[in-house]
């Protein structure tokens, strides 16, 4: 069995990682910001409603899930801010 506040903050921390992605640099990347952010948003929708509906002891399964599917779709495809561009 898991410890449910553990497993509440890894599910906050990982939808946290799905939406504070690096903005874009330059207005011909926000487009695919966009795009990016709108793909974690709605992964980090659908494991939230999840984790609200099942038993707190399914938390830490929904966080592996979440954090597996970002790992397919990293923040990539557009020149961040942090990346020096834009500045």
């Amino acid at each position: 069995m898991s410890d449910t506040a553990t497993d509440l903050r890894a599910l906050l921390d990982a939808v946290l990682d799905a939406i504070d992605i690096p903005r874009w640099a330059t207005v011909g990347d926000e487009d695919a910001y966009r795009a990016v952010l709108d793909r974690r948003l709605g992964l980090a929708v659908i494991v939230a409603r999840a984790a609200l509906a099942e038993e707190p002891d399914s938390i830490a399964w929904n966080v592996d899930y979440l954090r597996r599917k970002l790992a397919e779709h990293p923040p990539t495809g557009y020149r961040a801010y942090q990346d020096g561009e834009g500045q």
